[in-house]
């Protein structure tokens, strides 16, 4: 997605709208009012009905028709995702936000469920909405007067919601449908695993649409394809992340504050110059009477004309540093550090400076507990092979190395 707007909050939950929505909207409305005279035969070819394509293709008609479908499609949409974050709401887990966008509508949460059963409940929430408007849509057909225009939108927004109910529920993860299979994957195994395997199925619907797309020449069957497949991809190395950081705390990852080169506030530049040229470190804690007061780094001190000038005065204060308490769970510090590009997270406890996490701290982090895991793995597997045959496991090659530095070079 690119550059989102807030538009407004409901039941607590942001709203934002993409910018690339704003584009698509005129133009799916352009491509449904084109499309009237098309459907309505086959409307009517279907259910029976009588709609009279000639007055509502004529004039500004087909256009005010199509802009009333389009907004009502991203209602649907938006009432979809709405569904998945109430009922996430209902088992405590935290909506950033729900974002319209070129594709659609996409739920964002703070955390994702590793209890299966409320991944399930969540995943198909969505769906059901789908269900329900497209039933509201057939009993109003019901009750209201048969005008051509009215019957119509109903028909198409029942059609509608009926194809993203039935889209949505592809096994494609991660699609509702996908979502819905690690949940039951995971019941009898590993979060890990349950991914790894709806990832794989996610991947290879992702290809086949791709195919799809190139054969019906559609793009936009292209581009759900290509987000389904990077989707997929992505989530499947974040929940890798996740499980290796488990019960890893943040002192256990930061470098301490007494063992930090640190400088003080009234530090010339020059003398921070020596420092940064002997230490090999281009960025240092500022304090001020042992106080924590902010970050100088080479970049900050690089323009200064002054030779008077010190430390404090090319600092970025505390106040504008991104910072993190010490009781966070680690994978915060590794998306604030992937998604603001900080050299340099401070734990900050009470405005006391505890430590400082990196890139390099993270990247050494996620290495030993990955070799931790591949260790204890493997001893628990020779621990249950039966005396006389190999185990089962090969070992840990430096290809498998190389493939878990990449992964965590692609989630930062």
């Amino acid at each position: 997605m690119f550059r989102s707007y807030r538009v407004g909050t409901v039941f607590g939950i942001p709203f934002r709208l993409d910018i690339t929505f704003l584009f698509i909207l005129p133009v799916f409305a352009w491509v449904l009012g084109a499309q009237i005279s098309v459907l309505i035969p086959r409307l009517n070819e279907t259910f029976g009905t009588t709609i009279d394509p000639g007055p509502l293709t004529q004039g500004v008609r087909p256009l005010v028709i199509g802009a009333i479908a389009a907004v009502s499609l991203f209602a649907c949409v938006a009432l979809h995702e709405l569904g998945h974050s109430v009922v996430a709401r209902h088992y405590d887990y935290e909506v950033e936000s729900i974002t319209l966008w070129l594709l659609g509508g996409l739920a964002k949460p703070a955390e994702l469920p590793k209890n299966w059963l409320h991944e399930f409940w969540i995943a198909v929430a969505g769906p059901l909405v789908n269900v329900v408007i497209a039933t509201a849509c057939g009993l109003v057909l019901l009750v209201v007067p048969s005008v051509d225009v009215v019957v119509f939108l109903l028909l198409f927004l029942g059609l509608l919601n009926v194809s993203l109910a039935v889209f949505n529920m592809l096994p494609a993860f991660p699609l509702d449908g996908g979502r819905v299979l690690r949940a039951l994957l995971a019941r009898n195994r590993s979060y890990v695993d349950a991914t790894r395997t709806a990832a794989t199925v996610g991947k290879g619907f992702a290809i086949l649409l791709g195919l799809g797309g190139l054969l019906m020449g559609n793009f936009f069957l292209l581009a759900i394809a290509l987000f389904v497949y990077i989707a997929a991809t992505s989530e499947s190395r974040q929940m890798m992340l996740d499980a290796a950081f488990e019960g890893v705390e943040i002192e256990d990852v930061m470098t301490p504050a007494d063992e930090l080169v640190t400088v003080e506030a009234d530090t010339p530049i020059s003398d921070l110059l020596d420092v940064m040229l002997e230490e090999r470190h281009s960025g240092y804690p500022v304090l001020d009477t042992g106080d924590f007061v902010g970050i100088v780094t080479l970049e900050d001190i690089q323009s200064v004309d002054r030779k008077d000038a010190v430390a404090a005065e090319q600092m970025t204060p505390v106040e504008q540093l991104a910072t993190i308490d010490p009781s966070a769970e680690v994978m915060a510090a590794f998306r604030m550090v992937g998604e603001t590009d900080i050299g340099r997270l401070p734990v900050v406890d009470s405005g006391e400076l505890l430590g400082i996490i990196t890139r390099t701290d993270l990247m050494r982090a996620f290495k030993i507990v990955t070799a931790r895991d591949q260790f204890e793995g493997e001893r628990l597997n020779e621990e249950q092979t039966p005396p006389g045959q190999p185990p089962r496991d090969r070992q840990r090659t430096p290809s498998d190395e190389r493939q878990s530095e990449w992964e965590f070079q692609q989630n930062r």
